[in-house]
């Protein structure tokens, strides 16, 4: 996986005006460490999806260009169902998700926000998404 690779087009994290920070994070055990390019007022999706509603992920979705997996490479596996399309990343080590590619921006990249190590987010607002009902609710992300 190279998630730093070119531009992707707007995607919600990319939309506004707000200035950028840094923001770093990574799984439970360390192994996995990224940073992710966003405001420090985040607006996240909690969906309902299958998967998402079991582990609890919050997504902050990104353009690729603004993702960089600093290290974990060698610690990561991948998880695909349904049409194959997500590929979800899991520590070997810890099993925790910190980032994805998801279905419904499969150039970009799905971070958990919940794995984004504190001081650089200043507030966090949390939005359901009905992802049950993914095709009808796809345009809404």
């Amino acid at each position: 996986m190279k998630p730093a690779a070119g531009d992707t087009g707007a995607t919600p994290a990319g939309r506004g005006s707000a200035a950028l920070v840094t923001h770093s994070g990574g799984c439970h055990c360390g192994r996995v460490r990224f940073e992710v390019r966003a405001p420090a007022k985040l607006e996240v999706s909690d969906c309902n999806c299958s998967i998402c509603a079991k582990s609890g992920y919050l997504h902050l979705i990104v353009t690729r260009d603004r993702f960089v997996l600093i290290r974990g490479q060698e610690s990561l596996t991948t998880y695909t169902f349904n049409t194959g399309v997500a590929k979800h990343y899991f520590c070997t080590h810890c099993g925790v998700k910190s980032f994805y590619v998801p279905r419904s921006h499969p150039d970009g990249v799905s971070v958990n926000a919940r794995c984004i190590d504190s001081g650089t987010v200043e507030s966090m607002a949390i939005k359901p998404f009905d992802g049950r009902n993914w095709e009808a609710s796809r345009h809404l992300l």
